[in-house]
C-alpha cells in the first residue's frame, strides 16, 4: 500500500475519512463536511448512537452534497488522551473498514486535535504507520480469487497541516513497519520453502542495507563443539546452520569498540517433535516454531532501514526437527558449546537446545553488554499467560523493567515469572550435567532455567518465550499491530517488540561537575538537546529546585529563554523541556537530565541519560558511584565525563 502525505486540503472525490472526537465533537475537516451536507453528519451520528469512541466507525455511502463515494467517521476519543499507540489503532481500523468494503483508495483528514503544529505532525504519522501495518496481507500461493473477493487498499493519502514534518516523523516508523512485514512473510512460509539454508538466503538480502551476514555450516558447528544445536537437526536432510547478523550504527572509533547488544532467535523452520513425536492435528502450525529467528532478522532490518545508532548483533539456531533412522533419541547425551553435557529426554523440547549453543556462541564471540533471546519456546506459557502476554524471565530487575515498560508502550504486554534455585534443581540429572525437561509444574520456568545454565556470571540477560504472542486465535487482529489469522503471519508484534526493545538500552553520561555550576551546564545542554530537535526531561531534587532552573532557563540569555514547562504550566505532551521532581515522561523525550542527585527507574525509556553531579561534594560523588554501578550492571552503556580546564567536557577512560 503506498502511503502519501499532503496538505490539509479535503478533497471532493473518492472515499474520505474523517476523525471525531468523544460525545460526537466534530474537528475542523468535521465541521466543513457537516455543514456541506447540511448537517447529516450530526444527523448520522445521533441515529447510529455513534459516540466517538475510540475506533469506532459509522460508515455514509455518497453522503448528499458532496462528490465523495464514501464518508468514514472514525472515533478518536478524548484527543488529549491519546497517545502514539492510539493513533496507530486508528490508522489500523481505518485501512481495515476500507479492505472490507473493497476501496482501493482512500483519504484521511488527520486535523491538529488541540496540539501544537509538531504535535499534529507526529499524530499524522502514527496514523500512517498503523495503517501500514494494517496493510500487510500474504497471499502469494492464491492463484484464484473468490467471487466475492474484494480488492484491498493500494493507496492512503495522509492529510495534515504540516505534511513535511508528518512525512517525517513517518519514516524511520516506516522502516520499522518493513521489518515486521518482512518477519511476516518469514513467518507465514510454508516449510518447503523456509529451511535453515534457505532461510540464511533470505537474511542476506540485508546485506543490501548494511547489515553483515554469516552463516555456520555443520562442519564449523562441530569443530566448535556445538553438540546441542547438532543433535537437534541431525535426523533431517536438510543441514542446520547458525546465523549470525551484525549492525553497528555507531560512528567514529569508539563506537567500533563498543559491546554489542545482543539479539539470540530460534530458528526451528519445522519442529515434528523428532523421535517424541507430535500428535497430526494442528502439525503443519510448526512451521512457525521458527518465530523467534523471524523476529530477529526482521529486527535487524528495521535496525538497518532507519539507521539506527546502535550496535547489535543477532545470532539465530536454525534446524529441522525430523524423525529418521539418524535422528537425536531420548535418552543421548550430547555435549553442548559450553562443556555442559545434557541428557535429551524428550526430543520435542529441541529448543533450548538449539538456543543453549547460540547464546553461548554469542558470549564467546562478541562479549555483549546485555542479551535478548526470543523463542516459541513453551506450551506451558501459553497456559500461564494466554496469547495476551509474553512470558518474560530475566537475572537483572532493570533490564526486566525496561521491556515490560517498553511492551506496554506498543500495546504488547510482557508478564515476568520467577527464577529461582527451586525451579533449577528440576532439570538436574543423574547421568548428565543436566536434562533438558523438568516434570509438568512450571515448564516455562524451567525451560529459562536451562537456559539461564548458557549465561555467563554478571551479563544480564532476559528471555522473551513469544509462544502466546506467536499462535493467535483463528480471525484475531489486535489493532496497529495487525495481527492476521493465524495461517498467514501471526507474528507482528514481537518484531516491534525488539526494536523497542533495543531502544531500552540507554546510553548513560556521567558529567562530573569540576568548573561550573549546574545552572550554567544544563542550559547549554538543552540548547543541543533541542538543536537535535530531541525533547528532554529533566528531573530534580525538590519542587524549589524545579522552580530555581524555571527561572533560570527563562533568564539565562539575553537573546531570549529556553522554551520549556513544568507541572503548573500544564501540557505536558506539547513541551520540549519538562521540568519534575516525579519520575516521569509525559513529553515523549529522548533525553533524561538527572540533577541534584536525583534517581530514576525509567532510563531504559530514553536514548541518553545525562547525570549531572557535583564534584565537590563527597555525599553526592559516592552517591554518583553508586548509580553508575547500577546502570552498568543493567547493561546500559555508561561514560564519565569531567570539566577540563576551559569548562569543556573529556571523555575518560
Amino acid at each position: 500500500m503506498k502511503i502519501t502525505f499532503s496538505a490539509l486540503r479535503l478533497p471532493n472525490r473518492g472515499a474520505l475519512a474523517v476523525l471525531v472526537a468523544a460525545d460526537r465533537k466534530l474537528l475542523s475537516s468535521g465541521k466543513v463536511l457537516n455543514k456541506a451536507t447540511g448537517g447529516a453528519l450530526a444527523r448520522a451520528m445521533k441515529a447510529n448512537d455513534f459516540q466517538g469512541k475510540k475506533a469506532e466507525r459509522l460508515d455514509l455511502l455518497a453522503p448528499s452534497g458532496l462528490d465523495n463515494s464514501r464518508l468514514l467517521l472514525i472515533g478518536i476519543g478524548e484527543p488529549k488522551k491519546l497517545k502514539g499507540r492510539d493513533l496507530q489503532a486508528i490508522g489500523s481500523a481505518i485501512v481495515s473498514h476500507m479492505n472490507s468494503v473493497g476501496e482501493t483508495q482512500a483519504t484521511v483528514a488527520v486535523d491538529s486535535l488541540g496540539r501544537n503544529k509538531a504535535a499534529a505532525a507526529a499524530s499524522a504519522g502514527h496514523l500512517a504507520y498503523g495503517a501500514r501495518l494494517q496493510s500487510y496481507r500474504f497471499d502469494r500461493y492464491k492463484t484464484k480469487k473468490r467471487p466475492d473477493h474484494k480488492k484491498p487498499l493500494e493507496k492512503l493519502g495522509v492529510l495534515a497541516e504540516d505534511a513535511a514534518e508528518a512525512r517525517r516523523v513517518f519514516a524511520p516508523l516506516d522502516k520499522v513497519a518493513a521489518g515486521v512485514h518482512f518477519t511476516r512473510d518469514l513467518v507465514s512460509e510454508p516449510a518447503n520453502v523456509i529451511f535453515p539454508k534457505s532461510l540464511v538466503q533470505r537474511a542476506k538480502t540485508l546485506k543490501g542495507l548494511g547489515v553483515k551476514v554469516r552463516a555456520l555450516g555443520v562442519a564449523e558447528m562441530k569443530k566448535l563443539g556445538m553438540g546441542a544445536l547438532l543433535g537437534v537437526g541431525q535426523g533431517s536432510s536438510n543441514e542446520s546452520q547458525l546465523l549470525v547478523l551484525e549492525w553497528n550504527g555507531t560512528t567514529g572509533g569508539r563506537g567500533q569498540a563498543r559491546r554489542p547488544i545482543a539479539f539470540v532467535g530460534k530458528g526451528v523452520t519445522f519442529d515434528t517433535g523428532g523421535i517424541s513425536i507430535k500428535p497430526a492435528a494442528g502439525m503443519e502450525d510448526m512451521k512457525w516454531d521458527m518465530g523467534g529467528a523471524g523476529v530477529v532478522i526482521g529486527l535487524f532490518q528495521a535496525l538497518a532501514g532507519r539507521k539506527a545508532k546502535v550496535h547489535a548483533v543477532g545470532v539465530c539456531g536454525l534446524v529441522e526437527n525430523m524423525p529418521s533412522g539418524r535422528a537425536q533419541r531420548p535418552g543421548d547425551i550430547v555435549t553442548s558449546m559450553s562443556g555442559q553435557t545434557i541428557e535429551v529426554l524428550n526430543t520435542d523440547a529441541e529448543g533450548r537446545l538449539v538456543l543453549a549453543d547460540a547464546l553461548w556462541y554469542v558470549q564467546e564471540k562478541y562479549r555483549p553488554k546485555v542479551i535478548v533471546d526470543l523463542a516459541t519456546l513453551t506450551g506451558a506459557v501459553i497456559v500461564a499467560l494466554g496469547h495476551e502476554h509474553a512470558g518474560l524471565f530475566s537475572n537483572n530487575d532493570e533490564l526486566a523493567a525496561g521491556l515490560t515498560d517498553a511492551g506496554k508502550t506498543v500495546g504488547e504486554p510482557v508478564w515476568r515469572l520467577p527464577l529461582g534455585e527451586g525451579y533449577d534443581k528440576a532439570i538436574n540429572s543423574d547421568a548428565a550435567d543436566m536434562k533438558n525437561i523438568g516434570n509438568r509444574a512450571g515448564g516455562s520456568i524451567t525451560a529459562a532455567q536451562f537456559l539461564q545454565r548458557f549465561i555467563k556470571k554478571d551479563t544480564p540477560w532476559a528471555h522473551l518465550d513469544i509462544a502466546g504472542g506467536d499462535l493467535v486465535e483463528q480471525g484475531k487482529t489486535h489493532g496497529a499491530q495487525g495481527r492476521h489469522r493465524v495461517r498467514c503471519a501471526p507474528v507482528g508484534p514481537p518484531g516491534q517488540r525488539s526494536v523497542r526493545v533495543l531502544n531500552a538500552m540507554t546510553d548513560v553520561r556521567f558529567y562530573h561537575l569540576t568548573r561550573s555550576r549546574m545552572e550554567a551546564v544544563l542550559p547549554v545542554m538543552l540548547e543541543k538537546t533541542l538543536e537535535r530537535d530531541q525533547r528532554a526531561v529533566v528531573m530534580a531534587g525538590s519542587e524549589e529546585r524545579v522552580e530555581a532552573i524555571n527561572g533560570h532557563l527563562w533568564t539565562w540569555k539575553d537573546r531570549g529563554f529556553l522554551p520549556h514547562g513544568s507541572a503548573k504550566d500544564g501540557f505536558a505532551e506539547d513541551q520540549p523541556v519538562w521540568l519534575t521532581t516525579g519520575d516521569e515522561n509525559p513529553n515523549a523525550a529522548q533525553v533524561l537530565f538527572l540533577t541534584d542527585g536525583a534517581t530514576s527507574e525509567r532510563v531504559a525509556e530514553f536514548e541518553i541519560c545525562a547525570v549531572l553531579f557535583d564534584g565537590s561534594d563527597e555525599a553526592t560523588v559516592t552517591s554518583a558511584r553508586d548509580l553508575w554501578r547500577s546502570y552498568k550492571d543493567a547493561g546500559h552503556e555508561v561514560t564519565y565525563w569531567q570539566q577540563g580546564e576551559s569548562g569543556g567536557w573529556d571523555k575518560q577512560a
